[in-house]
């Protein structure tokens, strides 16, 4: 049994890597997707959550996903318009690694900012983050 999920680009690449022929690669990818036993959706639930659990962003997840052939309209329709969610989850690794302090200086409220940003938050819900009355 697998320990992951795999997407299809995913494992037809891995395929060709460990020396398999491109026709071979590509009809065993297809008869397991008949098979369901490889489901891209699956795949892109499980890296969602995966990396939602990490304290990783919605940004920085469709970018892994895009690197990993996921189509962006899959991409757009998975990751949804879950702000509250998403919010919520920028809240939470903020306060895991700042605590509830507010920001005391611009410096520190950059610095937090940068932290949310590479963690794959957008503009929108890390301003909010350190606008808000509490960073709790």
């Amino acid at each position: 049994m697998a320990r992951r999920e795999y997407g299809s680009r995913e494992l037809h690449q891995k395929l060709l890597h460990k020396g398999c022929a491109e026709p071979v690669a590509a009809q065993t990818v297809e008869r397991l997707k008949t098979q369901q036993l490889l489901s891209d959706e699956r795949f892109v639930e499980s890296l969602i959550a995966a990396r939602r659990r990490r304290g990783y962003g919605p940004v920085r997840i469709a970018h892994e996903l895009r690197e990993k052939g996921i189509a962006p309209e899959a991409i757009e329709d998975s990751l949804g318009k879950d702000d509250a969610g998403w919010l919520e989850e920028a809240r939470r690794v903020h306060r895991k690694k700042f605590g509830a302090a507010r920001p005391k200086s611009y410096a520190e409220r950059a610095k937090r900012a940068r932290f949310l940003q590479y963690r794959g938050f957008t503009p929108d819900q890390i301003r909010r983050i350190l606008d808000s009355r509490e960073a709790d």
